[in-house]
Parts: C-alpha cells; structure tokens; sequence
C-alpha cells in the first residue's frame, strides 16, 4: 500500500501560545499532520525550557508577535483568516480585548472553526476567576472520588482537568467542528470548559449513581478501591482484576483459596484489603511483576517514567522513543495508512513568511 498523507493533512491551524492544555492539543494535531502555526509573546520566549519546548512544541514553527501592538494583531488576524481553526487558552475577554476575539476572527474567516479553552467556561458566575486543574476536577466530585477513605485525596497529576477534560474535548470539538464547516462552510465557536468536560466524563459514576450503585464514600463502588499495593521494596503493584475470572487467578497468584473471599461482598473488602497488604509487602515490586507477567490477574508494576519508556512492551510496541538526545512519546494512535513520525523542533519565523507558507 503507498502510504497515504497524514490524517490532518492540509488542515491549518493557528496556537495562541498558552500552557496547560493548549500545548498537548497542538502537539497531536501536529502529530496528525496538521500545520500549525504558534504565536508567541516577545522576546520569543516559551512557557517551558528548550527541552520541554521539543516535546511539547514539536512540530510546529512560531512567530513572536506583540498582540498588545496594532501591527501585531493585524499580523495574527491574517494569519487566522487563512487557516481552518484557531485555538486559545487566555481567560475569556482577553482575546476580545486585544482585537482578536470570535467576532473579527469569524468576519475574516467564515468558516473559521475558533476553539476557546479554560478550567470554568466562557460563562457562569467563576468564569473570570483564576484556577488550575486542581481546582477544576475538585469542583465536578472527581477528586473527591478518588483515594482512600479518611485520607486527602491523591492528586491524578493534571491528567484528569487540563488533559482529559482540556485536550481531548477541545479535539473532538474542534475536529467535530471542522468536518461540518467542510460540509456547510460555517464555522462556529467551541467554548470548552474543563468543569463541563470532567462532569462529561464522569457519565459512568453518574449513571451508577442513578441506580443506586455508588455511594459518595471513597473505596466504597466498583471502581474506586485503594489498589495499588506496597511491596517490600518501597515500590507499589496496580491491582485491577475486576472480573470474577480474574479475580481468581489473582487468588491463585498470590496463594490464596478462592474459597476464602466474595468478591462481590462488600462485607469480605476490610479483611481481604488487609491480606492482600500484607501478602503483597513480603515481596519485591519486580518479583509480583514477574510472577503475574504470563497471566490474566491484573497485575502490573507500577513504574516510573523511566522506568516505563525501558519496559519491553513499550519498547517492542515504540511508545516511547528517543528524538534528538530527547526522550518523549510517540505519535498515537497508529493508522494502518501511513505511519505517524514526531516534527522537528519549534523555529522562529518571521509573520510574512508564515503568511507566505500559507497563501
């Protein structure tokens, strides 16, 4: 088969330099074949150091612009009125005050697609209140939810606000949007709310909810028990045999009668959580890896970054690679089509030539 072009080949798309969720957005549409071209604040100066910038900003040129400067806002709008999609990450009106909001933006480009992101929404009594992630999954229950019961919960990183609730739902959104401009030639503008895309994503907890199956009390439903274990060395085991078949096999692993507990019983969870603690903190991180390796009990050691871009099923599968002394990860998903390869660190270019590229 001739390898065929990049999914997103052909469509443009203009970043408006932000962190947080915006940054990883660019970086797979990048991925994906998209061009994109950023504008950043002078002196050209990044959110993250260079090494950061070659993971985060890969793929994709910039040009340093002064958007508070009538020449520099007249040079972003050109830039917009000749792409399919924008994307930006400031608190709402600050576009609008620099001259760039939805309105000019759209006048100069119909069927421009303009996606805004941010932790509260383009509206509602927060929406000009500062906030991180943190903040935002603590405000839809998702926080609450996860963790032990009588200790604070863990911080997910910001996995689940900025990356989950941020970068995936401004992609559907602005690819949803982009295939009906190409179908109507209108464009539209996506508010995405991180609050509004976390309590989207809490649709199963919901619905659990609804039928009397979960209980606002962590370690306490189907999903939320306090896995993973200790092990002798310091170091922890994910345990997630949630089928009755798999469950068994994590009896048998650890030595076990299957007899001895219900895994259905809620009764049977205090006592099977302290003999699974203590079992699991006789041994080594890497001696339950090894043990479950070759079985369906659910066990996986729980890794360091660094660890994991040297475990051999990410190196066989080439999750995790090496570009130019930079360890970061790969493309995905993978196409049957065409193969999808990391871009070349960020280069500064100067407005005209960026106009030029896309005229």
């Amino acid at each position: 088969m001739t390898p065929a072009a990049k999914p997103l080949a052909g469509i443009r798309i203009v970043e408006f330099d932000a962190i947080g969720p915006v940054p990883l957005a660019a970086m797979l549409l990048a991925d994906l074949g998209a061009e994109l071209i950023r504008i950043a604040r002078p002196p050209a100066s990044d959110a993250w150091d260079d090494v950061g910038g070659a993971v985060l900003h890969r793929g994709r040129d910039y040009v340093a612009l002064d958007l508070k400067a009538r020449e520099g806002q007249q040079a972003a709008l050109a830039l917009v009125a000749r792409a399919d999609a924008l994307i930006e990450g400031f608190r709402p009106g600050t576009m609008e005050r620099l001259g760039l909001g939805p309105e000019p933006c759209i006048q100069a480009n119909p069927s421009l697609v303009y996606t805004r992101v941010t932790g509260w929404g383009q509206s509602g009594p927060l929406a000009q209140r500062a906030g991180h992630d943190i903040n935002y999954i603590a405000l839809t229950g998702a926080l609450r939810a996860m963790g032990k019961p009588h200790e604070p919960p863990p911080v997910p990183l910001n996995y689940v606000g900025d990356y989950a609730g941020g970068t995936m739902f401004a992609l559907a959104g602005l690819m949803a949007a982009l295939f009906q401009a190409r179908s109507i030639g209108i464009g539209q503008v996506i508010d995405v709310a991180m609050t509004d895309s976390v309590a989207a994503l809490s649709g199963l907890f919901y619905g659990f909810r609804a039928s009397g199956l979960w209980r606002d009390q962590r370690a306490a439903n189907l999903l939320d028990g306090s896995a993973p274990y200790g092990c002798a060395d310091g170091e922890y085991v994910a345990v997630g045999a949630l089928e009755p078949q798999f469950f068994a096999l994590l009896l048998d692993g650890l030595g076990i009668s299957r007899e001895d507990f219900v895994q259905t019983d809620p009764a049977c969870w205090p006592r099977m959580e302290e003999v699974f603690k203590r079992i699991f903190a006789s041994k080594p991180r890497d001696y339950w890896g090894r043990l479950f390796a070759d079985t369906d009990a659910c066990v996986a050691p729980v890794l360091s970054f660094g660890e994991a871009a040297e475990h051999p099923h990410n190196v066989a599968r080439g999750s995790i690679v090496r570009r130019d002394g930079v360890v970061q990860p790969a493309p995905a998903p993978r196409f049957s089509a065409m193969p999808l390869d990391i871009g070349e660190r960020p280069a500064e270019v100067e407005a005209e030539e960026a106009l030029a590229r896309w005229n």
